[in-house]
């Protein structure tokens, strides 16, 4: 299993993706977090395919962190199924690897 991942959500608007970011940083869920521009989602819910635009937010944290991480976004997230993927690092700059433990240590 590998020990550091990303995890992928989307939210609706800028603000709320700079909240989701920021409060993962300042409990220590997550190292580091981007915000991409507005990206446009297309999906079905409800029977319906809806077209939508959002913010994908990225998280980078410590395997061990990803349960608390989890957490942490479907506390805050307001949507009702919010989409939360991970994705294993399988490489990655050792110097940088180190540095998401540090900050992410409980």
């Amino acid at each position: 299993m590998a020990d550091h991942l990303t995890v992928m959500t989307t939210t609706d608007s800028a603000e709320k993706a700079e909240a989701l970011a920021r409060g993962a940083v300042e409990t220590r869920v997550a190292a580091c977090v981007q915000i991409s521009a507005p990206v446009t989602s297309v999906y079905r819910w409800e029977g319906a395919v809806e077209t939508a635009q959002e913010w994908q937010v990225l998280f980078k944290t410590a395997a061990a962190r990803y349960g608390e991480l989890e957490t942490y976004i479907r506390a805050v997230h307001d949507y009702d199924t919010p989409e939360i993927i991970a994705t294993p690092v399988t490489r990655g700059g050792t110097d940088y690897l180190a540095w998401i433990d540090a900050e992410t240590a409980a």
